[in-house]
């Protein structure tokens, strides 16, 4: 049996967490916590970083930033994960979905400058599979008319667009670090703030809505209730986990990339022959190997091979539905344009497995039984 996904485990992660235990303070802000946030603040060369228990917890938190209030409008793709989009509805805002782009699956930002109006108050981009949304375009757009930008970039750690590391290109950026995601403590997530006026209030966000973080560094002589927050924190334990993958993020990225590369020069004879599509990988983009997906000519098809591959052991899943479609989406959102390449995509896309402890002879068998069923149609 082949999983779709197992988390990844080094085999390091026990002697941290001991060591975590042995500090004696295990709730949040210990020392596993202070270094994975310095380790993120060095690799994506940001001024500040806040590791919290969820990526969810980190778009929550941007939204308080940006006091998103009822009446803002934020804009998002329909094709992303629930929490790109409930994160700001819980703080009233109305959702604006646009479609992808044909190739990418990305955020398309030639429908963006239409979905802008005087009540917008954010736009967020998802680096899908780990590959970058153009945000040259965006942040332009986005600077014209004076609106924040937050990076869902829950796929993305590792990525880069044009060298530099999504996350750290907008106003704000969004990691997860969900079983699900390349690097992981089963849950998990960090809020990248790349402009200094944001941190002390994301500080106090993260802590309940005190001065806490003052206090602890000498700044203050006691720490009292400030402004709106929740506990964001994640446990020490939790970063224990995490550190020594973080510390080895390229490294866990490139052994996936063996195993994308693999895939993709083993489908390439049938996307030529129009059997299925590959993922596209844009010039300025440097993904991390986050997701590989096949994208079918119907939704038929893709059903016929879930359920071939399944026969034979292999777990092949397909993504979202879209959000523009949901109830929560239709009750909470609207949409721009005819959403084309969303509707398409979610009926046709599959993914395959890909994790970090998948070896050669895993990735031989589902290309073997892949290319069995392509060479059928």
């Amino acid at each position: 049996m082949i999983n779709f996904n197992e988390a990844p485990f080094l085999g390091t992660e026990f002697g941290f967490i001991e060591d975590a235990i042995n500090s004696k303070h295990i709730s949040g802000d210990g020392i596993y916590t202070k270094k994975c946030n310095n380790l993120l603040e060095s690799y994506t060369n940001s001024p500040k970083s806040l590791l919290v228990h969820s990526g969810t917890a980190a778009l929550e938190m941007a939204a308080l930033l940006l006091k998103i209030k009822p009446g803002d409008e934020v804009i998002c793709p329909s094709y992303t994960f629930v929490t790109t989009a409930s994160a700001f509805a819980l703080r009233g805002a109305k959702l604006v979905f646009i479609d992808i782009k044909e190739d990418t699956l990305n955020f398309d930002e030639t429908y963006l400058e239409a979905a802008i109006t005087n009540k917008t108050k954010a736009i967020v981009p998802v680096h899908y599979a780990g590959v970058a949304c153009n945000m040259d375009a965006i942040l332009d757009i986005a600077a014209r008319y004076s609106i924040p930008v937050v990076e869902d970039a829950a796929q993305a750690v590792g990525s880069a667009y044009k060298g530099k590391k999504c996350g750290a290109i907008a106003d704000l950026g969004c990691f997860s670090f969900h079983e699900t995601k390349n690097i992981s403590s089963g849950e998990g997530g960090a809020l990248i703030i790349n402009r200094s006026e944001h941190i002390e209030a994301a500080e106090i966000i993260r802590e309940k809505g005190t001065n806490r973080s003052k206090f602890f560094r000498g700044q203050v002589d006691k720490y009292t209730w400030v402004e709106l927050g929740s506990s964001y924190l994640p446990s020490d334990l939790i970063a224990a986990y995490l550190y020594p993958q973080l510390q080895q993020v390229d490294a866990i990225n490139n052994k996936r990339m063996l195993i994308w590369n693999r895939y993709h020069c083993s489908f390439e004879t049938f996307e030529s022959k129009g059997i299925i599509k590959r993922p596209f990988i844009p010039n300025y983009c440097q993904h991390n190997a986050h997701m590989y997906y096949l994208r079918f000519n119907n939704i038929e098809t893709r059903a016929n091979f879930i359920s071939y591959m399944k026969e034979h052991g292999i777990t092949c899943v397909f993504h979202y539905i879209p959000l523009h479609s949901s109830p929560a989406g239709k009750k909470l959102g609207r949409s721009i344009g005819n959403m084309e390449h969303t509707n398409h995509i979610s009926d046709t896309l599959v993914r395959l497995p890909l994790f970090h402890g998948m070896t050669e002879q895993m990735c031989e068998m589902v290309i073997s039984y892949a290319a069995k069923f392509l060479a059928a149609q």
